[in-house]
């Protein structure tokens, strides 16, 4: 059984900034393609930024300069550090990761609010 755990949503003022951390657990071999998705009020999940466990990284275009996605393969956590934040980046975010265990599977974690409001 393969468990994501995010952690480090809340709430920040607009220009602020944020760190999501997302850690896999239980019996992994390894873990390919790791990222992270938000879903906005009335609005479908979208992709916010994706990295390989090679290091290669990308973003939708809306993020980018401002959001960095990286990732410690030996504890199998994805980060996303999210500065400049807006109104507009306010949603629940969910990390995603293809997880090696006997097959390869795809595993979300639980979402984590993040509020952008003064």
């Amino acid at each position: 059984q393969v468990q994501l755990e995010e952690s480090g949503g809340g709430l920040v003022q607009p220009g602020g900034s944020l760190r999501l951390s997302c850690a896999a657990s239980g019996s992994i071999f390894t873990v390919y393609d790791m990222g992270w998705y938000r879903q906005a009020p009335g609005k479908e999940r979208e992709l916010v930024a994706t990295i390989t466990n090679g290091g290669t990284t990308n973003y939708t275009d809306s993020v980018k300069g401002r959001f960095t996605i990286s990732r410690d393969n030996a504890k199998n956590t994805v980060y996303l550090q999210m500065n400049s934040l807006k109104p507009e980046d306010t949603a629940v975010y969910y990390c995603n990761a293809d997880v090696v265990t006997l097959l390869t599977m795809t595993y979300w974690g639980q979402g984590t609010q993040v509020t952008v409001s003064s």
